[in-house]
Protein backbone atom coordinates (compact mmCIF):
# COMPACT_ATOMS: atom_id res chain seq x y z
CA UNK A 1 0.00 0.00 0.00
CA UNK A 2 1.38 3.51 -0.82
CA UNK A 3 1.46 5.73 1.75
CA UNK A 4 0.17 9.19 2.09
CA UNK A 5 3.43 10.67 2.82
CA UNK A 6 4.86 9.72 -0.41
CA UNK A 7 2.02 10.14 -2.81
CA UNK A 8 2.49 14.13 -1.04
CA UNK A 9 5.74 14.00 -1.59
CA UNK A 10 5.50 12.97 -5.36
CA UNK A 11 2.71 15.33 -5.84
CA UNK A 12 5.25 18.12 -4.68
CA UNK A 13 7.95 16.92 -6.46
CA UNK A 14 6.00 16.78 -9.75
CA UNK A 15 4.84 20.72 -8.60
CA UNK A 16 8.73 22.06 -8.13
CA UNK A 17 10.09 19.96 -11.37
CA UNK A 18 7.41 21.63 -13.36
CA UNK A 19 8.03 25.17 -11.80
CA UNK A 20 11.13 25.12 -11.91
CA UNK A 21 11.66 23.35 -15.49
CA UNK A 22 15.63 23.17 -16.25
CA UNK A 23 14.78 23.16 -20.06
CA UNK A 24 12.75 26.35 -19.54
CA UNK A 25 15.27 27.77 -17.37
CA UNK A 26 17.75 27.82 -19.38
CA UNK A 27 15.89 29.01 -22.06
CA UNK A 28 14.92 32.45 -19.41
CA UNK A 29 18.87 32.25 -19.06
CA UNK A 30 19.54 32.65 -22.81
CA UNK A 31 17.16 35.32 -23.02
CA UNK A 32 18.03 37.13 -19.91
CA UNK A 33 21.42 37.14 -21.05
CA UNK A 34 20.50 38.82 -24.18
CA UNK A 35 18.34 41.00 -22.58
CA UNK A 36 21.34 43.01 -20.44
CA UNK A 37 23.50 43.15 -23.89
CA UNK A 38 20.04 44.88 -25.67
CA UNK A 39 21.34 48.65 -26.24
CA UNK A 40 17.54 49.70 -24.97
CA UNK A 41 17.59 48.01 -21.86
CA UNK A 42 17.30 50.16 -19.00
CA UNK A 43 19.67 50.09 -15.90
CA UNK A 44 16.79 48.83 -13.67
CA UNK A 45 15.92 46.26 -16.13
CA UNK A 46 19.56 44.66 -16.33
CA UNK A 47 20.05 45.19 -12.08
CA UNK A 48 17.29 42.97 -11.67
CA UNK A 49 18.58 40.65 -14.59
CA UNK A 50 21.88 40.08 -12.87
CA UNK A 51 20.27 39.61 -9.93
CA UNK A 52 18.00 36.06 -11.52
CA UNK A 53 21.08 35.41 -13.11
CA UNK A 54 23.41 35.39 -9.88
CA UNK A 55 20.21 33.25 -8.41
CA UNK A 56 20.53 30.44 -11.03
CA UNK A 57 21.96 26.97 -9.11
CA UNK A 58 20.71 28.57 -5.63
CA UNK A 59 17.82 28.04 -2.82
CA UNK A 60 17.26 31.14 -3.79
CA UNK A 61 16.09 31.03 -7.31
CA UNK A 62 12.57 30.01 -7.00
CA UNK A 63 11.80 33.26 -5.29
CA UNK A 64 14.20 35.43 -7.45
CA UNK A 65 12.43 34.31 -10.29
CA UNK A 66 9.10 35.68 -8.88
CA UNK A 67 10.35 38.41 -8.08
CA UNK A 68 12.46 38.83 -11.58
CA UNK A 69 9.01 38.29 -13.47
CA UNK A 70 7.54 40.97 -11.43
CA UNK A 71 10.20 43.46 -12.62
CA UNK A 72 9.74 42.82 -15.66
CA UNK A 73 5.83 43.04 -16.26
CA UNK A 74 6.43 46.31 -14.47
CA UNK A 75 9.11 47.14 -17.12
CA UNK A 76 7.85 46.42 -20.22
CA UNK A 77 6.02 49.07 -22.12
CA UNK A 78 2.39 48.61 -23.45
CA UNK A 79 2.12 49.69 -27.48
CA UNK A 80 -0.14 52.16 -26.06
CA UNK A 81 2.22 53.88 -23.62
CA UNK A 82 4.41 54.19 -26.31
CA UNK A 83 2.08 55.97 -28.62
CA UNK A 84 1.30 58.09 -25.97
CA UNK A 85 4.49 58.90 -24.73
CA UNK A 86 6.55 59.54 -28.18
CA UNK A 87 3.44 61.37 -29.15
CA UNK A 88 4.21 63.90 -25.57
CA UNK A 89 6.21 66.90 -25.65
CA UNK A 90 8.07 64.68 -23.17
CA UNK A 91 8.66 62.20 -26.05
CA UNK A 92 10.11 65.12 -28.19
CA UNK A 93 12.30 66.44 -25.60
CA UNK A 94 13.54 62.97 -24.86
CA UNK A 95 13.77 61.45 -28.63
CA UNK A 96 13.98 65.09 -30.54
CA UNK A 97 10.79 65.53 -32.50
CA UNK A 98 11.74 63.57 -35.67
CA UNK A 99 12.86 60.39 -33.69
CA UNK A 100 9.29 60.90 -31.87
CA UNK A 101 7.47 61.26 -34.69
CA UNK A 102 8.78 58.21 -36.23
CA UNK A 103 8.90 56.03 -33.17
CA UNK A 104 4.90 57.26 -32.47
CA UNK A 105 4.22 56.05 -36.38
CA UNK A 106 5.93 52.87 -36.22
CA UNK A 107 3.96 52.06 -32.69
CA UNK A 108 0.37 53.08 -34.26
CA UNK A 109 1.60 50.37 -37.09
CA UNK A 110 3.07 47.76 -34.95
CA UNK A 111 -0.31 47.88 -32.88
CA UNK A 112 -2.30 48.10 -35.88
CA UNK A 113 -0.88 44.10 -36.57
CA UNK A 114 -1.96 43.33 -32.99
CA UNK A 115 1.36 44.12 -30.94
CA UNK A 116 1.11 44.45 -26.97
CA UNK A 117 4.49 46.25 -26.64
CA UNK A 118 7.07 48.07 -27.69
CA UNK A 119 9.41 46.18 -30.03
CA UNK A 120 12.50 47.78 -28.38
CA UNK A 121 15.25 44.98 -28.49
CA UNK A 122 14.79 45.10 -24.67
CA UNK A 123 11.05 45.23 -24.62
CA UNK A 124 11.07 42.00 -27.12
CA UNK A 125 13.40 39.93 -24.99
CA UNK A 126 10.83 40.95 -22.01
CA UNK A 127 7.88 39.41 -23.59
CA UNK A 128 9.55 36.58 -24.83
CA UNK A 129 10.71 36.02 -21.18
CA UNK A 130 7.30 36.93 -19.68
CA UNK A 131 5.84 34.16 -22.80
CA UNK A 132 7.68 31.26 -20.51
CA UNK A 133 6.14 32.18 -17.36
CA UNK A 134 3.00 30.00 -17.53
CA UNK A 135 5.38 26.56 -18.33
CA UNK A 136 7.13 27.59 -14.55
CA UNK A 137 3.16 27.59 -13.16
CA UNK A 138 3.86 30.19 -10.28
Amino acid sequence: MISLYFIKYISIDRKLAKEMNPEVIKEIEIKTRELIEAPTCSQETKESATRWLKALGTDALESETKVYFEALAEDIMPIEQLIDFASSEQGVAYFGADVAARIAEHAVNIKATGAQYCDCPACAKVEQILAKKDALAF
